[in-house]
């Protein structure tokens, strides 16, 4: 497990709201009908994660740094939508973790938001977040192999079974909003390549890693990711879709049916223990979370204004993004699907401007030749591209049109 790199930890990290929450939801209540377009949105997306490990392998900086050689406005856009990203991200992973603890805890969502981020910044700042990475590779193993079973005793339960076929269609004008969103946060937000960059560099200084072993770490991480999608979306299909019960707006709710999904086949005496499993994935996710922005958040201010290293700086940063997320849950009194949806939203908006960015700095001049993007991933970024714009202009018309 120690030996695992980059491209696994942000497998790991991905593994939140777009699949528990958002994988799972699509085949709940659409049956297969998105099981293509997770796919899809993972392929078109690849480009624009890659980016983080193949410029950090090859010119040993990170993307931040790169987006500088580009031009201090570029890094400055980076930085300043990062804001925003840090704030909403941390609220809809807060407010998901506190709706699994519900499970445990008799307190409202809101208070227990709130004991969540203190207990994350204590393990950050006190500096014990180490050993919760460790335990956390188990946790996401163990996860992982529960969902994988439940979903194998589901389609055993089903063997033989006619399918049940959806009652709602995916692809009517109503449900613009929930395929933006769902693709907001497939297999995660675009930002967290920048991620993938700093945690490369920290395992630079301990190892060589070659761009190829950097590739071929991020290409396993992330074929993961995209695995994981379409079987959480199987689960919610075989057990819940079936059923025609829609998940509940309420996060105290929602965190109720996502435990007896798994409960439903694999027994009742499993409910608490899967119930533990699933806070403290999404737990360190919070962590992860919180730690991931405000490290990011910290290198583009100190290149930005040219400022040596300052750890009291990303504190205060950490303090701040967690004070602005808590606000943000407060706002959506515990409604935590349409908090999901509004930070999945903002992230599939925010995607475009990302993706441009990672996708100028792989054919950049100043990268080595050998390392830029060839003919094959130009034309899949330039695609991915046109798709994700093209969405984002039909969520737009859809939004000012809906009321």
């Amino acid at each position: 497990m120690s030996g695992l790199g980059p491209g696994i930890l942000m497998a790991a990290a991905a593994i939140g709201a777009s699949h528990l929450v958002a994988a799972t939801r699509a085949g709940a209540e659409f049956g297969w009908q998105l099981a293509w377009l997770v796919l899809a949105v993972n392929l078109l997306k690849y480009p624009f994660f890659a980016a983080g490990a193949r410029y950090t392998a090859a010119t040993g900086e990170s993307l931040l740094h790169g987006y500088l050689r580009q031009g201090k406005g570029y890094l400055a856009l980076f930085t300043g939508l990062n804001v925003i990203a840090a704030i909403a991200s941390t609220a809809g992973v807060c407010m998901l973790t506190a709706a699994m603890l519900t499970q445990f805890i008799p307190l409202s969502i809101d208070t227990l938001a709130f004991l969540v981020l203190v207990s994350s910044l204590l393990l950050l700042i006190l500096g014990h977040y180490k050993w919760l990475d460790g335990v956390t590779k188990v946790i996401m193993l163990i996860l992982t192999l529960t969902t994988l079973i439940a979903v194998s005793l589901a389609l055993t339960n089903q063997w033989g079974q006619a399918t049940p076929t959806s009652a709602v269609d995916a692809w009517q004008w109503a449900n613009v909003g929930f395929l933006v969103a769902m693709m907001g946060w497939m297999p995660a937000p675009i930002e967290v390549s920048a991620w993938n960059s700093l945690w490369l560099l920290e395992k630079q200084k301990t190892q060589s890693v070659s761009p190829e072993q950097a590739l071929f770490d991020f290409n396993l991480g992330y074929l993961t990711t995209a695995i994981l999608a379409v079987v959480f979306l199987a689960l919610g299909a075989l057990v819940m879709h079936s059923s025609g019960e829609q998940f509940s707006d309420s996060g105290a709710q929602f965190a109720n049916q996502l435990i007896r999904l798994y409960s439903q086949v694999m027994g009742e005496e499993t409910r608490y223990l899967i119930g533990m499993v699933a806070f403290l994935c999404i737990f360190s996710t919070t962590v992860t979370v919180i730690d991931g922005y405000s490290r990011t958040l910290n290198m583009g201010w100190q290149l930005l204004v040219k400022q040596p290293d300052n750890p009291y700086r990303l504190n205060l940063i950490m303090l701040t993004v967690s004070v602005l997320g808590l606000g943000l849950i407060l706002f959506f009194k515990g409604a935590l699907l349409p908090l999901l949806e509004f930070v999945m939203i903002l992230a599939f908006m925010t995607t475009i401007i990302f993706a441009g960015l990672n996708f100028k700095l792989m054919i950049s001049t100043h990268l080595p030749e050998a390392q830029r993007y060839g003919s094959q991933m130009r034309i899949l970024s330039w695609i991915g591209l046109i798709y994700l714009i093209s969405f984002a202009l039909v969520f737009v018309y859809w939004y000012s049109t809906k009321n």
